[in-house]
């Protein structure tokens, strides 16, 4: 047998040679252990020399584990000794001689390989198993679809031709055929793995959907009405797509045919489509094309069609397809090669979005009728595929595919062409109010005047020139998607703009009629309308003609319905007309709410509007109007430098630079109104729906005795039976009472695994799963602390004889009076069950007794004596004790008890009851006589100690006893106070009645995954940066208790870990230890442990339902190994799958790296230790075809269990799949064909979940059946978020601050009323079936949709999907703690919705909503990023406007001749502009939420710690970060990804990191706004007195020194000196260093800057010009100071400025001469280069001496000098980068690279001067540590010990 086993060894290793699959080897393991195991039992009974004892062993093995096993065995199990069988029967044939080997042995070995061809790796049904038949498989529902599925009667079969037979010649045989997908599959050729994959997805929705509302008892078939709704919901898109092409559709059921099959052939086909699709899933209406071309082809089989395009007839007798990649090569892989190629000339998504084709291109194609009239299927490779190869500049027109319907042009006019609805209105509202505040009084009233009005109608004039605007926009720049474009929509865009032009050409000149001084030209036209005129205003009318589209639009606004259905409506006249509104297309149709939600949402701004209105006309117009005036009056001729237009007429520069700043307030200020609404409204809402009711533990404790009542009533489904009386029965009153406790105890046991309480919280949290033992409720202890001392004393220190006060005192505390029955029952029940002989029993029953009689009769005061009960107590308290003590000598233990006990009935029966002699005469006893022999209450039951269920009520009552008052401050954990007080408190809100399991919607989670840490290896935890801190370490001193209490988590999980009766190895601790850490981080292990909680409720759901009143007697607990649990199991199994997409594992396994390795092996240990869980990835095999070595994809998921994993399915991709788009939604599309059920719940790798919220998962999934839209049910269920990394640092906090009040104030008031919530990346649920149908949950285009997430949203929202948020539920998810990580994060979200402004959804969104919702969309969505680029734009304007007033002398004769209210005008409006600056905005739904659920007063020392921590510096600074971003990736691109990282954040960065991160996007502008500011400071004469001037210009110093210094105060150890030191020492090393080919930017300036510089490189034209002329602002600077020095003598003369530009050129030549000399001459020639820079330095000194003697130039000249030249250096400098590719041309380039290093040196060297001053002083560095570390290292924790890396 030894060389048997070897061979079979041998046998198992050539299966995978280099045994790097995890797999392979526990199967060789397990195959070793086997034959061992199996030659031990046989050692006896075989000879072990004759070749038969193989053989024998082969049948023994056979008999034994085949034969008999098939019936008993797990599939798994079975799946590997089929294994074995198979490996061992080769051995046999290798060992034995042919001739030696019966039949027997033959047909033994016949069978294993037929059982193995039929055995297949299951996910979750076993449909192909050999072995005992699992629990899933005897469901009724699932039988029922099987069935149907399997029903392939009557259906033709596909003969299959072969050529190869073993006689040698051709025969047709007919492939086996099981259901119907086997039939599909054999006719078009699907693979074997999707087959399989899409028949378990659709026997579980049938399933899934059959059950629902179903009677068990007879469930034989599926209702009709399951498959007809399933194929409903599938088809939907499909169907509405085949009305869009006026074409029929291809599901028709024949009359005569058999409906249900025919229907789940039709479902069968679209879902095998889909299942094997790959990147074209993102393509719906590409899928719909396919699905008709197959849906013909197919009712051509059944039906004998005759082909419409080649009039083919159909047989019945198809040829099968010759292979099972027959669809994938002829139909998928043409469409992924055009997607493949389009998305090579995209260059990675740098190129210009006008010249590629993205997914929305390619599939917007099938948009029109013209896709049905390609051929099929080589149609998809002729004009739908037409692409080119080369470079996108070089691809000529012709050969090339235009873009489809749409052109994402880098510019900011699509802000403009997006939402012109708005524009126009603000600007007409703009020019209205400056007409009425122009008149004398300034009135609103003076609108009544009719001048005044006549003036006012002038607004039409306005709105007619914008929309030419509009339509140019239109042409233009959707020019280079003409060729895409039917005849209809060119010529509609072309008569767009020629009737803009008539009205704009029109309007003016019957308005220029209707006043007096017309033109000539006007007056003829004038008299050719006389008669009109003679009858009234010709404008008017014209005015009236144009408004009435206008008019009609209002009218069809307040008919949403109508105007539905006409989007909707086929009839050519309804076409003909909205064809002129907008143009047709598939999507946005049918947009309009229900008018209910219109009113709400239309109110909401109809207010808002009025409000900023009268502010914009109060504030900001009405006070400039005088001092504009004046202004205009005066006549000005006094300039201080070189005026080019000295006769412009009105001072209209000084109205420019005054009214600039105004207007681009007027534009942001909707925004600060649109806070402070959403904030009031979002208020008002979370309090109706009963946010923040119970956010304390005082206020739990005073509501929890009405907590099980609710859950009940909200968590636990009812029968109708029970609806009625079900809180007036007791029965029922406890057996829910019950169902909570298991519930509860779950919950508080799940806080304990996660080391969040204590052993000693959990017990008094802790609810027995019974009371049917004592007649009240058994609350928590925790709710009972103290009570017993307290009534104890009560007792007896009451003197009054009446019981009734004393009882009224007792229970006018509900859970005293519970306490004290509980504990005189329990105790009755605890000392009864101990006691042997029925004597003593009888003792205690008559003692019991008379306590009953005497209190119902009023006696009990009289009866006993109260004074002596304090002794009782403390017997009782030694007792318990005692029952609960080990014991190691059981006599000893004995006699203690009956000691005590004997004591506890001596004080009972003499102390205490007046009469309790006469128990003890009747007893004829004695206690503690010395002359008996034997005393009484001797006899016990000590082995009752041992009884787990009675241990717990000592245990209980052992606290009841002893647990102080102060315990009702338990758990001290704020964590677990938090999750406890939310879920209690989401009982009394809104919840949908939860149905049964069975009756529940099934849901899927997926989380994708790159290569982020699964967990902590030990060497991560112990290892210490350069500040001598490790990570576990860190997170003992961050993790604390956060009141006054020794244990923290930390101690929590030494005690757990420490527990003698667990018996943790060293090696479990350290395993332990990684997971402890871990969970506290943002790893993947966190988030499969909450998601996995979503099983552990649904099998505590299935016992509740099944134990019924069992659950009253057993805890959850007892059942996990009863044969119930494999029903429990299987019902999880069919309603919850989780799917978490590693689409580089396949890279993990076999990667080098040791980091990626650990990561594959924890990824495998997590499938092992979560059964449940499955993992697809991205494998690529190299593979030979035809002798050439070939690289395929395949898409593979894979399940763990039995200490290895299991591949389930393996799908052939037509190539790379994350080739195409971006990372994220590629990884999520290529395993959502993996999911099941019918919502899907995204979840990324930085969230968690909690176990009482996985309990609610079913009632908010019967969200999904309720439609509150009026016609529409919701696609996507928003849930809110806690943010649990908020106590790492104050930065921390401030990021869990903003982004709780995102997810929950701003999205609950984004879906009601404003009903413009979509999807941003959060624990959304979505409608799995809708999205599946119509191109998934994200959008992956590269680049335009980086922000894939709130694209999902918006596609669903245009295919009429509703989005709606719940509050009631809410989900874990971290966010990033450090200033760099949180940089990188804004600075990605701005460059996405920078992206967005450039989309298609973003376009049709604004233009298909009704004009508020389009507001609501606009405000928040890219409107707030083009507010915040509005904010720093004004400061900007204000300040160059102020210089430009200051330099050219227009202040001192115009502004200070004028009263002192002017300027106050003007700063008063500005000060709004300093409200959005500082962040207020960010911190009003903070507050508001915070005050919500914590409570007002919370909320108020919140906000004041924030402004403490500098919360306002830190908003200020990150302002500046989403304008940069935003606006650079409008003009020029370069939007990309941002890894932020998720670790513990919270140590020093160093300087040159810094800089890299923030030298372009702050400090670069601060710098240039502290020029700004010092000149107008030096130079200006301006109001100083003046509070509000002093206001706005601190704002703007306040606003310089947080981008200037904002990342060193929130950097750690940002001012320490020695940190300093080395930082400037890394910075000069970083500023030195060479650059190259593969250089990094972290080791050398040169790399970076041209990393810097790589968005110019693919800017187009439109974005350099417009770049040059920003930079040109620059110039002024030294325009206007070279005039205003002392050696220009007051010159006016444009020479001052030529011979600066002199002096300039000369330095610059100067300078590069030395730098030349130094690098030519500094070595070889040093002499000659020393004498060269000694001349240089006289020649310098003589030049300097001549003007300050001779020309009068001053010291302050040559400051103002350096001011003057630095900024036209830089505008140089940036001209030369934008212009890079000119320079390199002509070899100017390294010049300004040299210009560009001395700008970094300067601009590095001021500011490590002003940070080198601060780390001067050591109390600056502690404040700081102070300020970043006050909340997360509290309690016990020195901040400065830690970065100086000190432990102790």
């Amino acid at each position: 047998m030894h060389e048997g086993r070897f061979h079979a060894f041998e046998k198992a290793h050539r299966m995978d040679p280099p045994s790097s699959g995890r797999g392979v080897r526990q199967f060789k393991t397990y195959l070793v252990h086997k034959l061992e195991k199996e030659e031990e039992e046989a050692q006896h009974q075989l000879a072990r020399t004759d070749p038969k004892e193989i053989i024998l062993y082969y049948w023994n093995f056979y008999n034994k584990n085949i034969k008999e096993g098939q019936y008993t065995k797990e599939p798994e199990e079975m799946a590997n000794i089929l294994q074995i069988a198979s490996v061992l029967y080769d051995v046999l044939k290798t060992v034995v001689p042919p001739q030696r080997i019966d039949d027997q042995t033959h047909s033994y070995a016949q069978d294993v390989q037929s059982k193995r061809e039929q055995c297949e790796n299951y996910n979750i049904l076993p449909l192909k198993a050999i072995g005992a038949k699992a629990a899933i498989m005897e469901l009724p529902e699932i039988k029922a679809a099987l069935h149907a599925l399997q029903n392939v009667q009557n259906l033709p079969k596909p003969s299959v031709h072969s050529t190869n037979a073993p006689h040698d010649f051709p025969e047709e045989r007919s492939k086996s055929i099981f259901d119907i997908l086997d039939w599909l599959s054999s006719v078009f050729g699907f693979q074997k793995g999707n087959v399989a994959n899409q028949r378990e997805h659709l026997i579980l929705l049938l399933a899934n959907m059959d059950v629902r509302k179903r009677d068990l008892v007879v469930y034989t078939q599926l209702r009709s009405s399951t498959v007809q709704k399933l194929m409903d919901k599938i088809f939907k898109n499909y169907w509405s797509w085949c009305k869009y092409l006026c074409c029929e559709q291809n599901t028709r059921i024949p009359q005569g045919s058999h409906k249900q099959q025919l229907q789940l052939i039709y479902i069968g086909l679209f879902l095998l489509i889909w299942g094997e699709a790959s990147n074209i899933r993102f393509m719906p209406e590409c899928i719909c094309y396919i699905f008709h071309k197959m849906a013909e082809d197919v009712n051509g089989l059944l039906f004998g069609n005759v082909h419409p395009v080649t009039g083919d007839t159909y047989h019945r007798s198809q040829t099968a397809a010759p292979d099972e990649e027959k669809f994938l090569r002829t139909v998928i892989t043409p469409i992924y090669q055009v997607l493949h190629k389009e998305a090579k000339r995209n260059n990675g998504g740098k190129a210009s979005h006008s010249r590629w084709r993205n997914y929305d291109d390619l599939n917007e194609y099938f948009w029109s009728s013209k896709c049905l009239s390609l051929k099929w299927p080589t149609g998809l490779k002729e004009e739908f595929s037409v692409h080119s190869d080369v470079m996108p500049n070089k691809v000529p027109a012709s050969k090339s595919m235009p873009k489809t319907n749409f052109v994402e042009a880098r510019t900011f006019w699509h802000l403009y062409r997006s939402f012109d609805r708005m524009w126009i209105f603000f600007i007409m509202a703009f020019q209205a109010m400056v007409i009425v505040a122009w008149t004398p009084d300034g009135s609103p009233a003076a609108l009544f005047d009719e001048d005044v009005f006549r003036s006012v109608l002038t607004i039409f004039i306005t709105q007619a020139f914008l929309n030419l605007l509009q339509a140019a926009l239109d042409i233009a720049l959707s020019f280079n998607a003409w060729r895409s474009l039917k005849f209809t929509q060119i010529l509609r865009y072309l008569l767009k703009f020629a009737v803009a032009a008539v009205w704009a050409a029109i309007l003016p000149i019957c308005y220029a009629s209707s006043v007096q001084n017309s033109t000539r030209l006007v007056k003829f036209f004038s008299n050719l309308t006389e008669s009109w005129q003679s009858q009234g205003s010709l404008y008017n009318y014209a005015v009236a003609i144009y408004l009435m589209p206008n008019i009609l639009a209002a009218l069809l606004f307040f008919l949403p319905q109508f105007e539905r259905i006409m989007e909707r409506s086929s009839s050519h006249i309804v076409t003909l007309f909205m064809w002129w509104a907008q143009p047709k297309l598939y999507v946005g149709r049918g947009l309009h709410e229900g008018m209910s939600q219109l009113l709400k949402y239309t109110l909401f701004w109809i207010l808002l509007l009025i409000c900023k209105l009268a502010f914009s006309y109060y504030v900001e117009i009405l006070p400039l109007i005088g001092p504009s005036k004046s202004i205009m009056k005066l006549h000005v001729d006094n300039y201080e430098w070189h005026e080019f237009f000295p006769n412009v007429t009105h001072n209209i520069g000084v109205v420019i630079a005054i009214w600039a700043p105004i207007v681009l307030v007027y534009i942001m200020d909707t925004q600060i109104w649109y806070s402070i609404f959403s904030t009031l409204f979002g208020g008002i809402h979370g309090a109706l729906s009963h946010l923040g009711e119970i956010r304390i533990i005082g206020m739990l404790r005073s509501r929890f005795q009405s907590v099980p009542t609710a859950f009940c009533r909200r968590l636990v489904p009812s029968s109708d039976a029970d609806t009625k009386g079900r809180y007036m029965d007791k029965a029922m009153e406890r057996r829910n009472f019950a169902s909570f406790a298991h519930v509860w105890n779950e919950f508080i046991e799940s806080m304990r695994a996660e080391d969040l309480i204590s052993n000693e919280d959990r017990d008094l949290l802790l609810v027995p799963y019974s009371s049917n033992d004592v007649s009240v409720i058994q609350w928590p202890p925790f709710l009972l602390a103290g009570k017993i001392p307290i009534a104890l004393d009560m007792a007896k220190d009451f003197k009054e004889k009446e019981d009734t006060d004393l009882f009224k005192k007792i229970k006018k505390d509900d859970y005293m009076r519970s306490a004290v029955v509980e504990c005189y029952e329990t105790l009755r029940e605890i000392i009864y069950g101990l006691l042997e002989d029925e004597t003593d029993r009888n003792i205690v029953r008559k003692i019991c007794y008379d306590v009953d009689i005497f209190i119902q009769q009023h006696k009990f005061l009289n009866e006993f004596r109260m004074n002596r009960i304090p002794s009782l107590g403390e017997k009782l308290e030694k007792f318990l004790k005692l029952l609960l003590s080990e014991y190691d000598a059981v006599d000893v233990y004995k006699s203690q008890i009956i000691n005590v006990l004997q004591d506890i009935m001596e004080i009972i029966l003499q102390d205490i009851m007046v009469n309790g002699f006469k128990i003890l005469e009747r007893y004829r006893v004695q206690i503690q006589s010395n002359y008996k022999k034997e005393q009484r209450f001797e006899r016990l039951n000590i082995a009752l100690t041992q009884n787990k269920s009675w241990r717990e009520k000592v245990v209980r009552l052992h606290l009841l006893f002893t647990v102080k008052e102060s315990a009702i401050n338990v758990p001290t954990n704020l964590d677990a106070r938090r999750r406890i007080t939310f879920f209690t408190n989401s009982l009394f809100m809104n919840i949908p009645s939860a149905p049964k399991v069975r009756d529940m919607i099934s849901f899927s989670v997926l989380t994708p995954y790159y290569r982020e840490d699964v967990l902590y290896s030990v060497d991560e935890l112990y290892k210490e940066n350069e500040d001598g801190i490790s990570t576990l370490f860190y997170l003992q001193k961050i993790y604390p208790a956060r009141f006054v209490c020794k244990l923290d988590e930390w101690m929590n999980f030494q005690k757990r870990i420490n527990d003698p009766k667990l018996n943790y190895s060293d090696d479990d601790k350290k395993e332990a230890t990684r997971h402890w850490v871990s969970y506290r981080g943002q790893t993947l292990s966190r988030t499969v442990r909450g998601m996995m909680y979503y099983k552990h409720a649904l099998e505590l759901q299935c016992f509740l339902e099944s134990a019924g009143d069992y659950a009253s007697f057993g805890g959850y607990q007892t059942m996990e190994s009863s044969q119930g649990n494999e029903r429990v199991q299987a019902l999880g199994d069919m309603k919850f799958t989780y799917v978490v997409s590693c689409q580089l594992l396949g890279a993990l396994k076999t990667s080098k790296d040791p980091r990626d390795r650990r990561r594959y092996n924890d990824i495998l240990n997590l499938m092992i230790m979560y059964p449940s869980l499955r993992v697809a990835y991205i494998d690529e095999r190299e593979e030979f075809v035809n002798g050439r070595s070939h690289i395929f994809y395949y898409s593979v998921l894979l399940k763990g269990g039995n200490s290895y994993n299991t591949e389930i399915y393996r799908i052939k991709l037509p190539g790379p799949p994350t080739d195409i788009g971006e990372g994220k939604p590629e990884n999520q599309n290529h395993a959502i064909i993996f999911t099941r059920g019918e919502a899907l719940q995204t979840i990324d790798m930085n969230q968690d979940n909690y176990f009482e919220e996985a309990f609610k998962m079913r009632n908010v999934l019967e969200e999904f059946l309720k439609s509150p839209s009026g016609q529409r049910e919701p696609t996507i269920l928003g849930l809110r978020e806690h943010i649990f990394t908020g106590s790492v640092s104050s930065l921390a906090s401030f990021m869990s601050n903003q982004e709780t009040s995102f997810v929950t104030i701003s999205q609950r008031i984004l879906a009601n009323p404003l009903r413009v919530r979509f999807h941003y990346g959060h624990s959304d649920i979505f409608d799995r079936i809708f999205h599946i149908t119509r191109g998934g949950i994200s959008k992956a285009s590269k680049t335009i949709n980086l922000s894939e997430d709130v694209f999902a949203g918006m596609n669903s929202t245009l295919r009429g999907g509703y989005i709606t948020h719940h509050e009631y539920i809410q989900v874990g998810k971290g966010r990033d703690v450090g200033m760099n990580q949180i940089s990188l994060f804004e600075a990605k979200v701005a460059n996405g919705n920078g992206e967005q402004t450039l989309s298609r959804d973003v376009y049709r969104l604004g233009h298909r909503l009704d004009f508020f919702r389009m507001l609501s969309f606009y405000f928040t969505t890219v409107g707030f990023y083009l507010s915040s680029m509005v904010t720093v734009l004004t400061v900007y304007m204000f300040l160059y406007g102020r210089f430009y007033l200051v330099m050219s002398g227009l202040e001192r004769e115009t502004l200070e001749n004028l009263s002192i209210h002017q300027s106050k005008a003007l700063e008063q409006a500005l000060v709004t502009q300093s409200v959005f600056q500082l962040g207020l905005l960010m911190v009003l739904p903070m507050v508001m939420e915070i005050g919500l659920e914590k409570g007002f007063r919370s909320a108020l020392g919140d906000f004041i710690i924030m402004q403490l921590q500098l919360a306002s510096v830190f908003f200020t600074f990150q302002l500046g970060t989403k304008v940069h971003y935003f606006g650079r990736t409008i003009l020029h691109g370069g939007s990309k990804y941002r890894a932020t990282g998720r670790g513990f954040v919270v140590f020093h960065a160093k300087f040159s990191e810094n800089y890299r991160l923030y030298s372009r996007s702050h400090f670069v502008k601060g710098l240039e706004l502290v020029i700004l500011l010092v000149l107008y400071q030096i130079y200006g004469h301006s109001y100083r007195s003046s509070n509000i001037y002093l206001f706005i210009t601190s704002s703007l110093w306040f606003l310089v020194g947080s981008w200037l210094f904002g990342p060193f105060v929130f950097n750690p150890s940002g001012f320490d000196w020695q940190k300093t030191v080395d930082d400037w020492t890394d910075w000069k090393r970083w500023m030195g260093d060479r650059g190259g080919i593969g250089m990094h930017p972290d080791r050398s300036w040169e790399s970076w800057v041209d990393g810097e510089q790589e968005h110019l490189k693919f800017s187009n034209i439109r974005g350099r010009i417009l770049e040059i002329i920003l930079v040109l602002r620059f110039f002024i600077y030294q325009y206007g100071i070279v005039y205003h020095l002392d050696i220009a003598h007051r010159s006016k003369n444009i020479l001052v400025y030529g011979l600066s530009w002199l002096v300039l050129v000369t330095t610059l030549l100067v300078l590069k001469m030395v730098s030349m000399g130094r690098r030519r001459f500094g070595t070889d020639f040093e002499l000659m280069f020393r004498i060269l820079k000694a001349l240089l330095f006289l020649g310098f000194m003589s030049v300097m001496t001549d003007l300050f003697v001779i020309c009068g130039l001053t010291i302050s000249d040559l400051f103002a000098t350096v001011l003057a030249f630095l900024p036209t250096g830089w505008a140089l400098l940036l001209i030369g980068q934008v212009c890079r590719p000119l320079f390199e041309a002509i070899g100017f380039w390294d010049p300004i690279k040299e210009l560009a290093k001395a700008y970094e040196y300067i601009i590095g060297f001021l500011l490590f001067a002003a940070i080198a001053i601060l780390s001067w002083f050591p109390f600056v560095s502690e404040f700081q540590t102070r300020l970043l570390f006050n909340q997360a290292f509290s309690r016990g924790l020195q901040i400065s010990m830690i970065l100086s890396g000190r432990k102790d």
